[in-house]
């Protein structure tokens, strides 16, 4: 699927009428959302804003957004559009909060603690009422005098105990497994009492396999476990010395009449009933608890289909704009000229070109007509010039030639690549094995890292500006483009207004208008890690308040929920989408080194202690 972050991207303050404003202090920022000017100028009377969702890969914030280097691909149908000013929704953060931060499915685990703490709640009210209703009676049936005190007062205390557990459990978070063993046992120990009061040979022993099956249904096979065996041991122990004559029988139906035969067959066919309940109660847990994993996948493929299916709709109509013929097609510019357009942005375009005089092929960038009157888009595009001509490295798109600072049509022309960018990729494959993630990490570890060695944060690092190119015989090779909305270490910020970059993969820095650096670029790099893993964007939503709430605020869904993953790379994502800039990787390469090693579980013990403590204090999210 397309990723949405082609429409979503800003570079200039957005209307406060088309955005609602926050009440968030985090994201209330000079720097956010909501003050002043139009969110992007659109470049053409047709191509709408983004408050209005667009779905056009060009009008992200800060500079272009481009497939332009990719191959043309097919038309395809134009979705339905959202009616003008549809982002208008006048949500405050504390909305956002509720419908993006919340979770709206319950985990398998979660569904069956819920399951168990209604079903001990149910089941100790009964044991209260049983235990009162068999007491009642207890001194008109006669019998052996101490075993009929010691019956009626265990029924006094297992209702008590019941009733104690059943009030506790008003709370859920009163439940614990060892609690509910803890009552299981004493209401054992107390239906032994009446065993041995009516006697072990009559059909008071039933009694055992409906409490043995209540037990069966939990979720910690070792309380249910330890249940069976004090019930079927315990019962053959008492029931054997009273058959064998260890000691007479004190029941009201004696067994003294009964051969030690039948005495011995008695004791086997409970033994029988026993062991069949408490198997058909772990049979059904086990049936149960399949039936809620498999339907946890199938609502998370659900959430994950919708998010793709918003990255796709978001994406579509750009797609479809982005080639064909333009202005300067068959022009001169430079030493180029110039042929189809390979991809169009919010502040220029790129065209396949060749040398007028030694044919070699390039892709050749050009500014709208709109932004050459505007001196700050001039600057930007210098600034672009400046950072990529800096970087000589294989993994960043590389940079043939320059116009003058004062030349009529700024340009800049960059070596041509073939194959296609890494959202056409997802949108083909859906997601990545994780060791073709780990090979994608390293080398646009390695261009970061060379960005950072040259002072330079990209600030707009997203699937769209990932190129995989082919290298002839060779295996393909991953290539960071756009330099557009790059910022020089050493320089201000273009503007102090402005907020660059794209919602989806912006770091909460980022997003909240702090300072950035390159951890930035690291973390967009974790989150395309994670989107290309599980097939599915770490944060999306309709508005951009609603990515921008979960950017800041919110954890993505466990990676290994999602696809198999091994846990130890559920920490490095966490590490990487860590949401303070101190707490994530310090470089490409450290990232990159980190995930080859959980993908071996290999990772270091010192990060797997890093991770696990992070994730105590922001754990993932549910959905």
């Amino acid at each position: 699927m397309e990723e949405e972050d082609d429409v979503t991207r800003v570079d200039a303050p957005l209307p406060k009428r088309s955005v609602a404003p926050f009440s968030s202090p985090e994201l209330a920022t000079p720097s956010g959302l909501g003050d002043g000017d139009a969110l992007v100028p659109p470049p053409e009377p047709s191509v709408p804003t983004v408050a209005e969702h667009a779905p056009d890969d060009a009008t992200t914030l800060g500079g272009d957004t481009r497939r332009e280097h990719a191959r043309p691909s097919a038309p395809r149908p134009t979705p339905s559009r959202r009616p003008p000013g549809s982002a208008d929704s006048g949500a405050s953060s504390r909305s956002i909060a509720g419908s993006e931060a919340k979770p709206s499915i319950l985990t398998t685990g979660d569904a069956i603690q819920h399951q168990d703490i209604d079903r001990a709640r149910s089941f100790l009210r009964i044991a209260v009422v049983v235990c009162v209703l068999v007491a009642a009676p207890v001194w008109w049936l006669g019998g052996d005098a101490w075993a009929q005190r010691i019956f009626f007062g265990a029924m006094i205390v297992c209702a008590l105990a019941s009733a104690y557990v059943a009030w506790r459990l008003r709370d859920a978070r009163a439940y614990t497994p060892r609690r509910i063993l803890g009552i299981g046992l004493v209401l054992v120990a107390g239906a032994f009492t009446g065993i041995v009061y009516t006697g072990v040979f009559s059909a008071a022993a039933g009694v055992i396999p409906f409490g043995l099956f209540f037990f069966g249904l939990s979720r910690w096979s070792p309380g249910t476990l330890s249940v069976y065996l004090t019930c079927a041991v315990g019962y053959a122990l008492v029931a054997g010395l009273i058959a064998f004559g260890a000691f007479p029988d004190p029941g009201i139906m004696s067994s003294e009449q009964l051969r030690l035969g039948n005495k011995l067959a008695i004791i086997g066919l409970a033994e029988v009933f026993f062991f069949a309940t408490f198997s058909v109660s772990r049979r059904s847990y086990r049936a149960a608890a399949w039936a809620l994993e498999q339907h946890e996948h199938a609502v998370r493929d659900l959430a994950a289909r919708e998010a793709l299916l918003k990255e796709a709709r978001l994406d579509l109509e750009g797609a479809l704009r982005a080639r064909g013929l333009g202005r300067f097609t068959d022009e001169v510019v430079g030493s180029y000229r110039l042929g189809t357009i390979l991809g169009r942005g919010g502040m220029g375009e790129v065209y396949d070109a060749v040398h007028c005089d030694t044919e070699e092929q390039a892709a050749v960038k050009l500014l709208h007509a709109e932004v050459l009157r505007d001196p700050d888009g001039i600057r930007r595009f210098l600034r672009e010039c400046q950072a990529a001509s800096k970087l000589d490295v294989p993994n960043v798109v590389r940079v043939i030639a320059t116009s003058e600072p004062s030349a009529p049509i700024p340009f800049i022309a960059m070596e041509r690549l073939h194959g296609d960018d890494l959202a056409d990729h997802l949108r083909a494959v859906g997601r990545m094995e994780l060791e073709d993630v780990v090979t994608l990490v390293h080398q646009v570890g390695a261009g970061l890292d060379a960005a950072r060695a040259a002072g330079i944060v990209h600030r707009d690092i997203k699937p769209r500006n990932l190129f995989r190119a082919e290298q002839g015989n060779g295996p393909p090779l991953w290539k960071i483009l756009d330099f557009g909305v790059s910022k020089l270490v050493s320089e201000a910020t273009l503007t102090k207004k402005d907020m660059v970059g794209t919602p989806s993969y912006m770091a909460p820095e980022q997003a909240s208008g702090g300072a950035v650096s390159h951890r930035t670029d690291l973390f967009a790099l974790g989150v395309i890690a994670y989107r290309a893993l599980t097939g599915r964007p770490a944060f999306s939503g309709d508005l951009v308040p609603q990515i921008l709430y979960q950017v800041v605020h919110v954890m993505p869904p466990r990676p290994s929920l999602v696809v198999r993953l091994p846990s130890d790379v559920d920490r490095v994502l966490a590490l990487a989408l860590a949401k303070d800039p101190k707490d994530r990787f310090d470089s490409g390469a450290e990232m990159a080194q980190a995930l080859e090693a959980a993908a071996r579980r290999r990772l270091a013990p010192e990060l797997r202690a890093r991770a696990d403590e992070l994730l105590g204090r922001a754990p993932w999210s549910k959905t």
